[in-house]
């Protein structure tokens, strides 16, 4: 089953530099985050400062997404990411000279300024791997990513905590600095970029952005088909979203994985059981497409049939998750729904990159990158009011999320059995 993960990386040497990039690149990300959680705890006292970290990298994703797109269809999205890159390790450079509580202004603006520059360069980068590999390959390259995002999420967390921890974050800011110029570097040695005649055509044109933008919107209504496809991770988004909170309850204060090592305590803040939680979900997430591909293959109305059945899983996974009576239980139970959750993700995004024309598929990309972060926006919201202000315990969170998860699933299963047998072709602008 890995033999076409390996083949396809050795073989394809563009998507081999894309893929290097991304592993890089995911890395850093982790880095980042923890460094600076830990900077903000480290100046300021308050839990609002750390709400105001997260707000500065949510919002924009969402409120740039839109041109994003547009930049993603005029110009080479090699380039596009390249200077994402490039950008990105300048702001964070900016980071180290954040010192005091009275700058924290200036290190969520530049937070900002970074996440409006990831912005760019994930739109772009999901658009172009329809550009450097074959359309039986998009399965697989997808499940890829998938694989490697999970084992970032194993392990990126300990590794950036641990740079974090022994050298302090100044140390995490320029590692992270570096991982930018690497995958930009890795980026710009694709050289087989490959784009249809008509999409080069129109990154030629001089149309306004806000044009653009709204030739991208018309093209989704007129397109019912592609643009429930695009709608399916932000689905999920709402299913999922709350649960990265709850699972930080689970973590420390329901079943909190502790040990002493030379007397010292290890884990009562939750972070062991955390860490465990966090590996069995990269697993799952990475296992699913794997076994998903050699059940279903790369026909579409399979596919189709594949998000639906991944939809019931995540769902199903979610009621279970409330009747655990212990960590090892719940911990099998992530393992379980995340399996839907990474077939789903990578199904979808498979789908689209094979029937979305190449001149519009920037603007797909980010009209369904902004409706996912909106909807797992509003899921984290929803969840953290839930617990505060309306007494639901985590237990009753997870049950409800799975049955918001079924009725999400059954309306997706209406649209599959009608869709059918439908061949699903590229249709223009």
């Amino acid at each position: 089953m890995l033999e076409e993960y390996g083949q396809l990386l050795k073989q394809n040497r563009d998507y081999r530099n894309l893929w290097i990039g991304y592993v890089i690149s995911q890395l850093g990300d982790w880095f980042n985050l923890i460094a600076s959680a830990a900077l903000v705890a480290t100046l300021t006292s308050t839990g609002a400062a750390l709400s105001y970290l997260f707000l500065a990298r949510f919002l924009p994703l969402f409120l740039f997404s839109p041109i994003a797109g547009v930049l993603s269809d005029r110009f080479d999205r090699r380039w596009v990411m390249i200077w994402s890159d490039i950008l990105r390790a300048a702001t964070v450079f900016c980071f180290l000279f954040i010192r005091s509580a009275d700058q924290l202004w200036l290190f969520y603006l530049l937070t900002i300024a970074q996440f409006a520059l990831s912005a760019l360069f994930v739109p772009a980068r999901s658009a172009v791997m329809a550009n450097i590999v074959r359309k039986d390959e998009l399965i697989v390259a997808n499940a890829l990513d998938s694989i490697t995002w999970s084992t970032m999420l194993a392990f990126g967390a300990l590794l950036g905590g641990l740079a974090t921890g022994f050298f302090g974050v100044q140390t995490a800011f320029i590692l992270d600095i570096g991982t930018f110029l690497l995958s930009a570097s890795f980026i710009a040695r694709i050289s087989n970029y490959q784009t249809d005649e008509e999409a080069a055509a129109m990154r030629h044109k001089k149309e306004s952005p806000w044009a653009e933008i709204v030739g991208g919107v018309r093209y989704l209504r007129s397109e019912p088909l592609i643009m429930t496809i695009a709608l399916v991770k932000g689905g999920g988004s709402l299913i999922w979203g709350a649960v990265n909170v709850l699972e930080i309850e689970v973590a420390e204060n329901i079943f909190p994985l502790i040990f002493t090592l030379n007397g010292i305590e290890m884990g009562v803040d939750g972070s062991l059981t955390l860490a465990l939680i966090y590996t069995m979900a990269g697993l799952g997430t990475g296992f699913g497409p794997l076994v998903a591909r050699r059940l279903l293959g790369d026909e579409h109305h399979r596919m189709l049939l594949g998000i639906t059945i991944s939809f019931f899983m995540l769902s199903t996974g979610l009621i279970t998750l409330a009747f655990s009576p212990n960590l090892w239980v719940f911990s099998i139970i992530t393992f379980m729904r995340t399996i839907g959750a990474g077939t789903l993700w990578v199904l979808s995004a498979a789908l689209l990159q094979t029937i979305v024309p190449d001149d519009i598929r920037g603007r797909v990309f980010a009209f369904e990158f902004a409706f996912l972060t909106a909807a797992q926006s509003i899921s984290i919201l929803v969840a953290g009011i839930a617990q505060d202000s309306w007494g639901f315990t985590v237990w009753n969170q997870f049950f409800y999320l799975g049955l918001l998860g079924i009725g999400i699933s059954i309306i997706w299963m209406f649209f599959q059995i009608k869709v059918g047998q439908r061949p699903l072709t590229q249709s223009k602008i």
